[in-house]
C-alpha cells in the first residue's frame, strides 16, 4: 500500500510540474493555481507515503538514501507551501516542483528497498539528527530555488522582451526575502542536526569526532552557509551575491550527500 501512496505522489509532483510549465508558456495565473493544488495533493499523498513506510519498517523512515532524498521533497514542498499560501508566490513552484519531482525520481531507484540497520543506528538520536539535517536541506533546497528566480526575474526585468513575462514571477524584494528567510531556517536546523549526530558518535565510538568523509563533507558545508549568512546579515549582501551563492552552496550539499556514498563511511546507508 505504501508504494502505491509513493508513485501517486510521483505522478502528481509530474503533473504539478507540466502544469507550471504550462503556466509560464501560456501566461495564466489560472493554471498555476491548479498546479499549486494538485502541488498540495502530492504533499499529501507523499505524507501518507511515509506513516506506511513507518508501520511497514517499524521505524522512522529516514534511515536510507531512499528516504534521505524523498524527505528532501516532501520537506522543500510543505515549507514551500507553508510559504505560498503566506506570500501568495505560488508561480515559486515552477521551480519547487520540478526539484521535488527530481528528487523523487532519484528516491524511487530504490523504492522498496529496506535497509538493514547494524544496532548502533537504531536509536531515537539518529532519526533526531537525520530529520533535523534533512529539513535543514529541504530549506536550503528552497533557498536555492528562490535565487534561481530571482536571476531570472532580475535578467528578464532588465530585458524589455522579458517585461510581459516577469509579470508572472514574484517581485525581487519578495524572492530575496524567501531566500533569507530559507537561510535563517535551514542553517540553525543544520546545525542543531550535526550536533545531535556528534552526541550520538560520542556515546557509540566515544568521540564526538571520527574523521569520516560525511563529517569532513557536511562541515564544509555548513561553513559555506555559515560565510553565507555571515555576508547576509553582517555585510549586507543583498540580490545578486545572496541568489548566487545560496544555489553554488546548495548544489556543494547536493553532491555531499550523493558523493559520500562511494567512499568509506558510518553513513554509507544515508
Amino acid at each position: 500500500m505504501g508504494i502505491l501512496f509513493f508513485k501517486a505522489a510521483l505522478a502528481a509532483y509530474f503533473l504539478s510540474t507540466a502544469g507550471y510549465a504550462i503556466s509560464l508558456l501560456v501566461k495564466r495565473v489560472m493554471v498555476a493555481k491548479v498546479s499549486m493544488w494538485i502541488f498540495f495533493a502530492a504533499f499529501l499523498l507523499q505524507t501518507f507515503y511515509f506513516g506506511f513506510r513507518c508501520i511497514e519498517t517499524g521505524r522512522s523512515p529516514v534511515l536510507g538514501l531512499h528516504d534521505a532524498f524523498s524527505l528532501i521533497a516532501w520537506a522543500m514542498t510543505g515549507i514551500y507551501l507553508a510559504f505560498q499560501f503566506k506570500t501568495k508566490t505560488r508561480i515559486l513552484g515552477a521551480f519547487v516542483s520540478p526539484a521535488a519531482f527530481l528528487l523523487m525520481v532519484i528516491a524511487s531507484v530504490r523504492l522498496g528497498y529496506y535497509v538493514a540497520l547494524p544496532a548502533v543506528l537504531r536509536g531515537g538520536l539518529v532519526a533526531v539528527h537525520v530529520i533535523l539535517s534533512v529539513t535543514g536541506e529541504a530549506f536550503f533546497a528552497l533557498a536555492s530555488c528562490a535565487g534561481a528566480m530571482y536571476l531570472i526575474q532580475d535578467s528578464l526585468i532588465k530585458n524589455k522582451k522579458g517585461r510581459s513575462f516577469s509579470r508572472l514571477l514574484p517581485p525581487l524584494k519578495d524572492l530575496d526575502r524567501i531566500n533569507h528567510i530559507c537561510l535563517l531556517g535551514g542553517f540553525p536546523l543544520l546545525t542543531l542536526g550535526i550536533l545531535a549526530g556528534s552526541i550520538w558518535a560520542r556515546t557509540v565510538w566515544g568521540s564526538h569526532w571520527q574523521w569520516d568523509p560525511k563529517q569532513i563533507w557536511t562541515i564544509m558545508a555548513w561553513f559555506l552557509y555559515a560565510s553565507l549568512l555571515h555576508q547576509r546579515l553582517a555585510i549586507g549582501w543583498r540580490g545578486h551575491k545572496a541568489a548566487w551563492f545560496s544555489i553554488i552552496a546548495f548544489v556543494f550539499l547536493l553532491l555531499c550527500v550523493v558523493a559520500v556514498n562511494f567512499s568509506t563511511t558510518f553513513h554509507r546507508f544515508v
